[in-house]
């Protein structure tokens, strides 16, 4: 008990009715690595310690952690503390500590007050439930009794009056734009050559998508962030393939929806990315989302068209 407290654990104990008791809690995992050998050690085995994931909380010794680790959130591409934010149809980057003061919908601290927030939802919801089958009732009681048949039966009839005329699909050539670093994180093959070194990934990427290319004769538009160096916009050719490094304080995600924006008016688009806000974003552009999980599925299904048709050559 003495050790859990000077982790900065929370428990409980529980009598166990004889020479054995349990205790119960949550502590920091950064404390508590390996203390199941001493537990072992210092009780000759009688002890045992276990534990399961409990959630994410505020860290318990931060500046000690960041230290220890070299973090530089700065530098960190995956997890950019920066955000975007959406005016009229378009994002902008904002930096980390300027989102307080941009942003326009208010701040939820439930999380400081969790039980008593969730048990005021609650009776809010039984409130609103009581509510609608008291004006059920008295429906009912004024025009006869409505059974679900009829009631799916009226909505039917209400959506097939509504079923807007699609328009006709684009007959121009096909783009495919991808977020470079959303994909490379995305793929656990290329995430795992990141970790190591984020270059070898991006040329893994690039040559992934050259064959993907060749093989599908689409346009396919690679974009890197690079927002955080001094420079231009870059943009490089490989075979048919192009590759985008986005200029000073242009985002990846910036640089898609322009680009949707502006290729969506003739031709028809595709956007390759697992960001959500993205993904939302460039629905309202015309362009259609792809995950980096379907986009994986794609490549895989061409490269065993690839190796089949070499196979066959030979």
């Amino acid at each position: 008990m003495t050790d859990l407290n000077l982790m900065g654990a929370k428990f409980s104990q529980t009598d166990g009715g004889g020479e054995f008791s349990t205790l119960e809690g949550s502590c920091p995992v950064a404390k508590m690595r390996g203390y199941f050998r001493e537990v072992t050690a210092y009780t000759h085995g009688a002890g045992t310690l276990g534990c399961v994931p409990y959630g994410y909380f505020p860290c318990c010794c931060e500046d000690e952690v960041i230290e220890k680790i070299g973090y530089n959130f700065e530098s960190d591409v995956e997890n950019s503390a920066d955000s975007i934010f959406c005016s009229h149809g378009a994002g902008y980057l904002v930096k980390w500590n300027e989102v307080t003061e941009k942003m326009h919908i208010k701040v939820d601290n439930r999380d400081e007050n969790r039980d008593a927030v969730t048990e005021a939802e609650i009776n809010s919801f039984k409130q609103r439930a009581a509510t609608d089958k008291e004006l059920m009732e008295i429906f009912e009681r004024t025009y006869g009794k409505i059974n679900r048949s009829e009631r799916v039966a009226m909505r039917r009839d209400k959506q097939t009056e509504k079923i807007p005329k699609l328009p006709a699909p684009k007959r121009g050539p096909e783009f495919l734009l991808v977020d470079g670093y959303n994909i490379i994180f995305s793929w656990e093959e290329l995430a795992a050559v990141a970790k190591q070194d984020l270059d070898a990934a991006r040329a893994r990427l690039i040559n992934i998508l050259c064959n993907y290319q060749g093989f599908k004769q689409n346009n396919v538009i690679l974009v890197f962030d690079a927002y955080k160096v001094k420079s231009d916009r870059e943009t490089e050719k490989y075979g048919n393939l192009t590759v985008v490094y986005t200029k000073e304080a242009e985002t990846a995600d910036m640089f898609i929806e322009k680009a949707a924006h502006r290729l969506t008016a003739e031709n028809r688009v595709r956007v390759a990315s697992s960001d959500g806000t993205e993904q939302f974003i460039i629905l309202g552009a015309g362009a259609v989302r792809v995950s980096a999980r379907e986009l994986k599925l794609e490549v895989d299904e061409v490269e065993r068209s690839i190796r089949e048709i070499l196979e066959n050559m030979h």
